[in-house]
């Protein structure tokens, strides 16, 4: 009887051995060594904006440029030795906390917006921008007030602050939700919505560029914080791209250079650096 108990003991430790070595395995993403596993790979895999110009957008040549690509350039040459080595993955809004949680991304640097909502389903790195709701409309009929917008169709992205905040604050207002942002944008130009609601620096940048538009509400709301994000957990990646903000790149003003080189041109002569860049992590 004694070896039959033995025998059983044996048998529930390797069993529970092997339990708890698959469990480990399934949280690798998450475990000590991520940073290991993205050198033995020799790529970052980073989420981003193929139509969110001039924050992250692919040019004509199909490569991907602006603000946010920048800095997930400086982040694989730190991490990996060439800025090059970054396999870029472009999705729509709505898909930004999805991407992570699959793993379809190790980094998100799509201009993600801080939300106390979305910081239960992902870890934000420090921020690196500050932005607010803007809304842009045809000069021919200007939206310079939610007033202006009752019983009329605005369009938002999907999943964005704006959609979150018009679906809270303004049930007089039809919402055309939809995914890519360059869907907004022909949603205002052929007339299906009177306006499109959006990040105001974008709606800026983009009314430049097309004269007949204005930004006629700038900020709408509160402030609110631009970071990149990784999937829930992940602190050994979340800690590296903390410390190359608050450090190396803080020392260098890698945004203030990063604006001048990405973005100063898109906005109106009047419009500062210091408006957008956050250094250091720093929101105040």
């Amino acid at each position: 009887m004694k070896k039959v108990l033995i025998a059983i003991s044996v048998v529930l430790i390797v069993a529970l051995t092997g339990c708890s070595s698959n469990s480990g395995s399934k949280t690798s993403s998450t475990a000590p060594g991520y940073l290991e596993a993205i050198k033995k790979a020799g790529t970052i895999k980073i989420g981003i904006l193929s139509d969110d110009a001039p924050f992250c957008y692919q040019d004509s040549d199909g490569s991907y440029k602006g603000y946010d690509v920048e800095l997930g350039k400086r982040i694989a040459k730190e991490l990996l030795g060439s800025e090059k080595k970054v396999t870029w993955v472009s999705m729509n809004p709505a898909d930004r906390i999805q991407y992570l949680q699959t793993n379809k991304v190790d980094l998100m640097l799509a201009d993600f917006t801080v939300t106390d909502e979305r910081a239960k389903s992902v870890d934000f790195t420090l921020p690196y921008e500050k932005v607010s709701i803007g809304v842009v409309s045809s000069e021919k009929a200007p939206v310079k007030s939610v007033d202006d917008l009752k019983g009329k169709t605005l369009a938002v992205n999907t999943g964005t602050t704006a959609d979150a905040y018009f679906t809270k604050n303004s049930p007089d207002v039809k919402l055309e939700k939809i995914d890519a942002i360059t869907d907004g944008y022909q949603a205002l130009i052929s007339g299906r919505a009177v306006a499109f609601a959006q990040d105001n620096t974008l709606l800026l940048s983009w009314a430049k560029k097309n004269p007949g538009y204005a930004v006629g509400i700038k900020e709408l709301g509160n402030k609110d914080y631009i970071a990149g994000a990784v999937k829930k957990g992940n602190k050994e990646l979340l800690d590296y791209v903390n410390g190359l903000i608050k450090g190396k790149l803080n020392d260098e003003k890698f945004f203030h250079k990063d604006f001048d080189d990405t973005l100063k041109s898109s906005f109106p002569s009047d419009f500062t650096a210091d408006q957008i860049v956050i250094e250091g992590g720093k929101t105040e």
